[in-house]
């Protein structure tokens, strides 16, 4: 399964019909390269485990990115649910500063602001408002149908000057004008 979904994501990315895979419009007009996000946990549109989820350990997933360009000075990984009942997509994990070297994250990162590996590496808010709000929150949708998750992960031209614990919307500030590359691992969960 996952060499044939990696096949045809490849195919689509070739010839530019694969959203978040291949490459994108920049705000300013330009294009973005593509970077492959996956994980040992769960293939792309597949349902994430519950270890990952707030059903079970709650513990970030392990991520893996290729084709990271050269350039890249740190990446940036937002996850996110557009599939919430609320007006913007819930956020689920900020991390960013994270070193160009990287190419892959453990399971289990722990939900603190700054981190020692990735060396470096700083988390944001997520969307809680109670208990953890820093780090990573597993999937909790309400009971129905599916919810997709996000992981995406952005290759940056700058090295970020910002602090821990920052928002969505400024990250995304942040970063909006130095993408050299993306790429994103969707996964479901539904209670």
């Amino acid at each position: 399964m996952r060499f044939s979904t990696l096949v045809i994501a490849t195919v689509l990315s070739a010839v530019g019909l694969l959203s978040g895979c291949g490459a994108g419009n920049t705000q300013n007009g330009g294009t973005t390269m593509s970077i492959e996000v996956t994980s040992r946990a769960f293939d792309h549109g597949e349902p994430i485990p519950r270890k990952y989820t707030e059903d079970g350990a709650d513990v970030s997933p392990p991520l893996k990115f290729d084709g990271v360009p050269e350039g890249t000075k740190e990446l940036a990984l937002i996850c996110d649910d557009p599939d919430a009942p609320t007006d913007e997509p819930w956020v689920h994990w900020l991390l960013y500063k994270i070193p160009a070297s990287v190419t892959s994250l453990p399971e289990g990162l722990p939900n603190k602001p700054r981190l020692k590996d990735p060396p470096g590496a700083l988390q944001g808010k997520n969307s809680w408002k109670i208990g953890t709000q820093i780090g990573y929150r597993g999937p909790a949708p309400p009971r129905g149908g599916p919810h997709r998750y996000f992981f995406k992960v952005y290759a940056l031209k700058v090295k970020l000057v910002v602090e821990a614990g920052v928002s969505k919307n400024v990250l995304m500030q942040e970063i909006s004008d130095h993408i050299l590359a993306e790429g994103e691992l969707m996964g479901t969960y539904e209670r």
